[in-house]
């Protein structure tokens, strides 16, 4: 398999050993990252379907590994480091747990569990067992996002962000059907984008969703989001899954208004800043898959936070939560209603 694109990543100790579980559509994509890099070694993939593990074993990697069913028939036989979970979201803690408790550290694709009460628990495991959780919310890696980011951290105090999401994809499945499948499947990525942009966690929210009369989705797919954060910046999400035409990017729009100037970015372009309006320089680094995997494998050999370490991505997640209640209840929410709750009652 090819380096990807503007790779500087050089052998520094042994590959890590990973075991990746689950073998599906997503699967694919991380089997192809874990090939890229000179910093791993896939040495057994678990999926509950055996055929599906075993064929994908023989046809898409470089050489035929370990397959089993579940990860503890793998685990004392391949001698792994770590595993990479790209389970469906309702399989993440299981798979989460099972690891951390075996001294096994973990990269697990978002979202970190399907509600805040579960992803505070697995949490609070990872904390237990003193194992890095990381959560891979992959358009953090963006070099263009991280290129915002940067002009964002010169416009001194943020007054408003707001995104504008506007696709239209025909899924089929799962998503098709679920009551809020925009805010549930697709917002925590620009929600999760909003916290490293402004460095801070929101405090409240309200939150519109509805569903045009021709969307082919039976569950809300368009939405509005105001978040309000501790210094006073709004965040404004404007999304919608059934928007026929001028799609945005699939990273959205953005633009980001401070004391000091603005900037923009379009999702597939180098973010604009200053007056007039000048291309923000854009590093070429390893990006999404490419990036979490390599921010994982440093936090496991340095010992480093990671940014989205489970106990932070929690919040990332509660977004979604107070805004899909916020949309049910038609009022304000704040995120310590959803966070706070959970706490009270596990505590």
């Amino acid at each position: 398999m090819s380096e990807p694109r503007g790779s500087k990543r050089k052998k520094t100790a042994a590959p890590l050993r990973i075991i990746q579980v689950g073998a599906g559509a997503m699967g694919h994509t991380w089997l192809h990252t874990l090939g890229r890099s000179p910093d791993t070694e896939l040495v057994g993939l678990v999926d509950l379907d055996l055929e599906l593990a075993q064929r994908v074993s023989e046809e898409e990697l470089a050489a035929v590994v370990p397959v089993a069913r579940s990860l503890t028939e793998l685990v004392d036989l391949v001698g792994a480091d770590a595993v990479v979970n790209v389970t469906v979201p309702g399989a993440h803690n299981p798979v989460n747990e099972q690891a951390l408790r075996a001294g096994l550290p973990v990269l697990c694709e978002k979202p970190i569990s399907p509600t805040v009460a579960e992803a505070q628990r697995i949490a609070e495991v990872a904390k237990e067992t003193g194992e890095l959780l990381m959560i891979s919310q992959s358009r953090r890696y963006l070099n263009q996002f991280n290129a915002l980011r940067e002009a964002v951290a010169e416009l001194g105090t943020v007054a408003s962000v707001s995104c504008e999401f506007a696709r239209a994809p025909h899924f089929g499945g799962f998503r098709e059907q679920m009551p809020y499948p925009l805010l549930v499947d697709m917002a925590i990525h620009q929600f999760d984008s909003a916290r490293a942009l402004l460095g801070e966690d929101p405090v409240s929210v309200y939150c519109e969703s509805y569903n045009p009369g021709w969307s082919w989705f039976a569950g809300d797919a368009v939405a509005t989001a105001i978040f309000e954060f501790p210094g006073g910046a709004r965040f404004v999400f404007n999304g919608s899954w059934c928007n026929p035409g001028q799609e945005t990017s699939w990273n959205s729009r953005w633009r980001v208004a401070g004391e000091l100037g603005t900037a923009t970015w379009d999702g597939d372009n180098a973010p604009l800043a200053g007056e007039p309006p000048r291309e923000v320089p854009v590093d070429d680094d390893l990006e999404q898959t490419d990036g979490s995997l390599a921010e994982f494998v440093r936090c496991v050999r340095t010992g480093e936070p990671s940014t989205t370490a489970a106990d932070s991505n929690v919040q990332s997640l509660a977004m979604v939560e107070a805004a899909v209640r916020s949309a049910t209840e038609k009022r304000r929410v704040t995120i310590a209603e959803v966070v706070g709750d959970i706490s009270s009652s596990t505590s």
